[in-house]
């Protein structure tokens, strides 16, 4: 399997620490992850503040690419919702922290509320073995 990373100057350039699409070649193996807010797994309680919720969604999206056999560097999509977008540079900069490059296709949206009044929520795709 193979990740190769799409940028064309026909299409405004990365803003951040995303790719503009990532085209997986051979991929038999894909990993869907479903929507994570900043709960702590050890008591299910949300983590107070914006930044240690960024940092507990990209934990939380970490332990399970790792459960399932991967890790963050087989993401090639990834979707963050925020409450409010002036948190958007939080993102990136959290983001890497937890990313290298080349990085995954990424949107980020913004939204009126998330369960349990989180502020920050992300969930992705992985291609296992596209790197």
């Amino acid at each position: 399997m193979k990740k190769t990373i799409i940028a064309t100057e026909k299409a405004p350039a990365a803003i951040g620490t995303y790719s503009q699409a990532v085209k997986v070649s051979d991929a038999n193996m894909t990993v869907y992850i479903s929507g994570q807010i900043g709960l702590n797994p050890a008591n299910q309680t949300l983590v107070a503040g914006i930044d240690a919720q960024i940092a507990q969604v990209f934990d939380n999206l970490k332990a399970i690419a790792e459960a399932s056999g991967g890790t963050l560097a087989d993401v090639v999509k990834l979707n963050v919702y925020l409450t409010d977008l002036a948190h958007f540079a939080k993102v990136n900069e959290t983001m890497s922290r937890y990313f290298n490059a080349p990085y995954p296709a990424r949107a980020a949206v913004g939204i009126k509320e998330l369960p349990k009044g989180a502020l920050v929520e992300a969930d992705a795709i992985l291609a296992l073995g596209a790197r």
